[in-house]
């Protein structure tokens, strides 16, 4: 069953399972901005990673002296919601671990996912409360996809992404090897990629300390804005299909409170890089926003 919200500006549509968002529809210029979830390139469209983000080294860590086995981007994406509250503009998504996931996940926890309209704009806040007697490591992201290209008249070569640093900050680059990551320096003179076929062939660009990127036609002005300040990292991919040298119509911005394994890790949970400690009985709180253009 479609979930819909609604305003002037934009219709909306998610689905109960992953509580996911299926569906942007603008009012005004009569775009589609999402992926459509065709699984011959990608079945998804804007799945939320959790307890992990990226893929774990041999799929497993360690936690308390207990090896898990975990696959990539964890589970909550494929686990069915609660409807929590709903408004004509706002709609609220829980999911309660009540037990279901110790032998991949020890941890006790309570998920809420909220989905808000502002005007044109579709603003995503996560709410994620440890309900456990000690500190509880996990990390979050996003990963929604968009439609490229928007219009019939254009193509992947008019789109470029436009980079908002972090103020005072290094942007860090890093590199995917074998879905391991590898730090490769700073990009301090980032601000714009323009797309091609050829972008996404050694598979996601990453970054720590950006703010804001923006997906934009040089032809039509139309794209999305991602905003996600004090987000650590952030991911963009598309899918490079090997037989013909393209990439799939689509590019998600990915932010994420949290990153895939480093070559070199001890594999334990705690010491892993971008791992967020959440103390008893507290409540993580994070929030980014998508502006259709």
């Amino acid at each position: 069953m479609l979930i819909t919200l609604e305003n002037e500006w934009l219709k909306v549509e998610f689905i109960r399972d992953g509580a996911e968002l299926r569906k942007v529809k603008h009012k005004k210029n009569g775009l589609d901005y999402m992926w459509t979830g065709d699984s011959t390139y990608w079945g998804r469209v804007s799945p939320v990673l959790f307890p992990i983000v990226g893929r774990l080294k041999e799929d497993q860590y360690e936690l308390n002296g207990q090896n898990y086995s975990m696959s990539q981007h964890g589970f909550l994406r494929d686990i069915t919601f609660d409807l929590h509250e709903q408004t004509p503009t706002n709609v609220s998504f829980v999911c309660e671990s009540a037990g279901r996931f110790t032998d991949i996940y020890p941890y006790e926890f309570k998920a809420f996912i909220h989905y808000m309209l502002k005007y044109d704009a579709l603003i995503v806040r996560w709410e994620i409360v440890n309900e456990n007697k000690d500190v509880m490591h996990f990390s979050i992201g996003a990963h929604p996809a968009f439609k490229v290209p928007l219009l019939e008249n254009e193509t992947i070569e008019d789109y470029h992404l436009h980079f908002t640093p972090s103020p005072n900050k290094d942007v860090v680059q890093y590199e995917l090897k074998n879905s391991l990551i590898h730090e490769k320096g700073t990009a301090n003179d980032i601000s714009t990629v323009q797309l091609s076929n050829s972008l996404f062939k050694n598979d996601a660009l990453v970054y720590s300390n950006i703010d804001i990127i923006k997906l934009i036609s040089a032809k039509s002005n139309h794209g999305v804005e991602v905003s996600f300040e004090a987000f650590p990292f952030v991911g963009i991919w598309s899918k490079y299909m090997d037989a013909d040298g393209t990439i799939a119509p689509f590019v998600c911005i990915e932010p994420w409170y949290g990153i895939a394994d480093t070559y070199h890790t001890s594999g334990k949970l705690e010491e892993k890089l971008g791992i967020n400690k959440l103390g008893a009985g507290e409540m993580f709180k994070a929030e980014y926003q998508m502006k259709f253009l």
